[in-house]
């Protein structure tokens, strides 16, 4: 895999957000569509292990952030900057968000999951049978949809692969049709 080789080489073997050695993988910096070096990060397994397992968190473990914030790569300003927020509340992170800058469109991508955002605030995608639809799913077209500008029809039963959430509209998803990127409402859509 040409990306991991490209990692590899960029974070010198270690892991690009604590510096371990071992147990190191390719991790797609979510809402991306493809893995390219540009939306990828080189994580040990400590590291998705805890990111995708809130309860699993050793706060002490992130204090690496103070290091890995600093970085010139955006994927890994990203993961620094939504691992900051998920911790706030510990105290030692939020110092560490006053001080990191990103410059607006990283900031966008950072934001993009709703990482910043209180639990009571979020907005919840609700698909056609009432389950929550995350980003990165992949939901199934329900009905045939005429898709608006174009004379294309995104046919029922389309799986659409990887969907990205519209943020401010809990109705709104957006995903690739026939190569084409739409925003599909959720109430069209099954998980």
């Amino acid at each position: 895999m040409a990306i991991e080789k490209d990692l590899k080489e960029r974070s010198e073997l270690k892991c690009e957000l604590c510096t371990a050695s071992e147990n190191l993988s390719v991790y797609q910096v979510p809402p991306a569509f493809e893995a390219t070096i540009d939306n990828c990060v080189l994580l040990c397994e400590t590291c998705v292990t805890q990111m995708e397992n809130p309860d699993k968190v050793d706060v002490n473990h992130w204090r690496c952030l103070n290091e890995s914030m600093w970085s010139t790569v955006p994927a890994v300003q990203v993961m620094a900057w939504r691992m900051l927020n998920r911790l706030k509340a510990e105290g030692w992170p939020q110092d560490l968000l006053d001080m990191l800058y990103l410059d607006d469109e990283t900031l966008a991508w950072a934001k993009s999951t709703g990482e910043d955002v209180d639990e009571n605030d979020k907005v919840i995608h609700i698909d056609s049978n009432g389950s929550v639809i995350q980003a990165g799913d992949t939901v199934v077209l329900i009905k045939d949809l005429n898709v608006k500008g174009t004379s294309m029809v995104a046919k029922r039963g389309t799986a659409v692969r990887n969907i990205s959430l519209v943020h401010d509209n809990p109705e709104h998803i957006e995903g690739r049709v026939n190569g084409q990127q739409i925003v599909i409402l959720t109430k069209f859509v099954k998980k």
